[in-house]
């Protein structure tokens, strides 16, 4: 197995300008919106789970407020600025994009008008100006989804803010990969057809209402066989049933640590920047 050496991140990252395009409903929950510009012919996503953040203006203003340039220091002189200036910051997932008509596609859950990104999402017209913090090298460290050499089939829970990810993963999986994968839906409708190469088996769960995110996914999993051979498990969405699922991998089903790759996209009842600010105290402290 090889190791991928990477750039620092002022190189590896930058701030692309971009409007929205058009936008299209996938179903109750999730709504596809593709954005376009010049800046975005430099966009460089390394498919898979690639992630972005993504600035969005405040109500009344014409364009989100963000750093002038792009640096190691972005994130401390962003959270500098006024709250109530500073451009609402999101993180993403890439669902698709085609660099030679400069357009990123993006997939957003939709929360019923709760959150500030979703209330934009949902009243997003073409013009609307926003502005992406996303990789200007395929080769970044904002890609997770990274099978170790040696992997024989690959497993995937997610729940619908993680979907855009299993989508654009099943789109990057070569012809003929063993895939097991777990989606949960809040909506019949919310089912999604996904292309790929791979053969791969899909189990989709709908909640059909408020309901418990976790129990539905987790039983699913724990009375299902899996194929033989060495696996590679990723796992996204919320964060508490991220860790259930991880625990029963490794625990119970014999998942070498290293082998799985887990990310909690939210948390219940914490905001992202509330997350991010806890991070980066974890990173300091760590350092200090």
């Amino acid at each position: 197995m090889t190791t991928t050496q990477l750039a620092p991140a002022a190189v590896q990252f930058r701030f692309f300008e971009a409007r929205v395009v058009r936008c299209r409903r996938l179903g109750p929950s999730m709504l596809r919106i593709t954005f376009g510009g010049t800046q975005l012919a430099g966009f460089a996503g390394g498919g898979r789970d690639q992630s972005l953040s993504l600035f969005l203006p405040h109500p009344g203003q014409d364009a989100p407020v963000v750093p002038v340039e792009f640096g190691d220091d972005w994130f401390a002189r962003w959270r500098a600025l006024d709250p109530e200036v500073r451009a609402v910051m999101r993180s993403y997932t890439v669902r698709a994009q085609r660099p030679e008509r400069a357009e990123v596609d993006i997939d957003f859950a939709l929360h019923g008008g709760t959150g500030p990104a979703s209330r934009w999402a949902a009243s997003a017209r073409p013009g609307d100006r926003v502005v992406l913090l996303g990789p200007a090298t395929a080769e970044n460290r904002s890609v997770g989804f990274r099978p170790p050499a040696g992997t024989d089939w690959v497993l995937m829970t997610a729940d619908e803010t993680a979907l855009p990810a299993v989508g654009a993963i099943l789109d990057w999986l070569p012809a003929g990969t063993r895939a097991r994968i777990w989606i949960e839906v809040a909506h019949l409708a919310d089912i999604q057809y996904l292309p790929t190469a791979a053969q791969a088996e899909v189990t989709w769960l709908v909640r059909g209402g408020a309901g418990n995110r976790g129990p539905g996914l987790i039983e699913s999993l724990r009375s299902a066989p899996l194929p033989g051979g060495t696996g590679y498990a990723w796992i996204a969405g919320e964060s508490a049933t991220v860790r259930a699922v991880r625990r029963h991998l490794v625990g119970d089903r014999g998942f070498d640590r290293e082998r799985v790759t887990f990310s909690g996209y939210w948390r219940r009842g914490v905001s992202e920047e509330d997350l991010r600010e806890r991070a980066r105290a974890r990173t300091a402290e760590e350092l200090s």
